[in-house]
């Protein structure tokens, strides 16, 4: 209460409810099933939509609902330049709608009066995102109600005073945004660079091409034999138990893992030595890691124990990364994507000597240290940038812009 006072001492702003300054809209989803009801030319969003908005204004939605389909439903008409809000699944979403727009349940519409700007609203709510899910409740998911978003306050100045602060946050956002492209562009070039490096290394078509069984000293599917796999006497021991994603999020070596097996697990599986390159042939696709501890892994996973008078083990995985969309392509056209021990049986890899092998691994090792630092920069610059958009609201709406 006493910061509140400060406030309007300080500023003369009033402090009004939600409630007060603009009408609270619910929406509503028509019967999927009848077909009448959709495909008319009524915009419809969802909070999952809202996700994938990349700007502040929503002019299309990806379905539409018709006029009936609006009369038989809790949905209603939102007029232009309002707020939707998305008050569950998540809480937080925001947009201004440029024409009539409708939603599901899980969405609000905040129609401003004529003393409220629109845009003020939606940076007073952008700011207060984190307010907004606190007041959310629910054990499934939490959703935020109209009875309690009504009774939010909200910092309330003059119109002039509103459409000053818009201006400077437009600015300020504006430029902030131009940073944000920059940093996420460099980031991108910089992991492009080295893909591209990457690929330029494995394109040497006077190198002797060899399978990967050729080259190893174990090549086979993990194991993973008993029924069902989530019985709970085969985990919780001392044995690492490798996964795909486990793999996916690897970056060349694997680290760490979010599962282990017991006796009775390994007793039904097999236990890999570090140094073996894991492969990923089932949901994510010739993902690549080399193991960095003896571990197990299910038959979703293809394991490579290198020859070291053939294959240097670095090699083959920077080599296996290179090959991993000509992998992905062949593991494409059934309904779940995958490949198997057969898509390498005829298939042919280039291996120049191994100490060739060593000399080029030193240099992709190099490149990826200097890719890893400078993603290390660019990903601290894209979390500022976001720390600098929170602090300026906060000023905003502490009346010190």
């Amino acid at each position: 209460m006493e910061s509140k006072l400060f406030l309007t001492m300080k500023t003369n702003w009033q402090i009004k409810k939600l409630g007060e300054v603009c009408e609270i809209v619910n929406g509503g989803t028509p019967k999927t099933g009848v077909l009448r009801y959709w495909d008319g030319n009524i915009l419809w969003i969802t909070p999952k939509d809202m996700g994938r908005l990349r700007k502040i204004y929503v002019e299309e939605t990806e379905r539409k609902i018709s006029k009936a389909g609006l009369e038989r439903s809790s949905a209603k008409i939102i007029p232009p330049n309002s707020i939707i809000l998305s008050t569950r699944a998540p809480i937080g979403h925001l947009a201004i709608n440029t024409k009539e727009i409708s939603t599901n349940q899980g969405c609000k519409g905040l129609i401003p009066n004529k003393n409220l700007d629109t845009k003020f609203l939606y940076y007073f709510l952008k700011d207060s995102v984190e307010l907004l899910n606190s007041l959310g409740s629910g054990t499934t998911f939490k959703e935020l109600s109209g009875t309690k978003l009504k009774e939010v306050e909200i910092p309330f100045p003059s119109a002039i005073e509103q459409k000053r602060i818009v201006k400077i946050l437009d600015e300020v956002f504006e430029g902030v945004e131009k940073a944000k492209e920059n940093a996420e562009k460099n980031l991108k070039n910089s992991r492009e660079l080295f893909e591209s490096y990457l690929q330029g290394v494995f394109e040497n078509s006077k190198w002797e091409k060899k399978t990967l069984e050729e080259v190893s000293l174990q090549f086979g599917r993990g194991k993973s034999k008993h029924r069902p796999r989530n019985d709970k006497k085969l985990y919780g021991g001392k044995y690492p138990f490798i996964q795909t994603g486990d793999i996916r999020n690897s970056g060349h070596f694997i680290v760490e893992y979010s599962q282990s097996y017991s006796e009775a697990g390994l007793a039904q599986s097999k236990l890999w030595p570090r140094g073996t390159i894991c492969i990923t042939i089932a949901a994510n696709i010739a993902e690549t890691g080399i193991l960095n501890f003896d571990a197990c892994f299910p038959d979703s996973v293809i394991g490579l124990v290198a020859n070291p008078k053939i294959a240097d083990t670095n090699f083959v995985e920077y080599l296996l990364q290179s090959f991993k969309a000509v992998l992905q392509a062949k593991g494409k056209g059934s309904a779940q994507a995958n490949i198997n021990m057969a898509t390498f049986e005829h298939e042919r890899f280039p291996f120049p000597s191994v100490s060739e092998q060593k000399t080029i691994v030193k240099k992709l090792d190099a490149l990826a240290e200097q890719t890893k630092k400078l993603e290390g920069i660019y990903g601290q610059k894209l979390a500022d940038i976001e720390e600098l958009k929170k602090s300026v609201l906060k000023k905003a709406f502490a009346g010190e812009l």
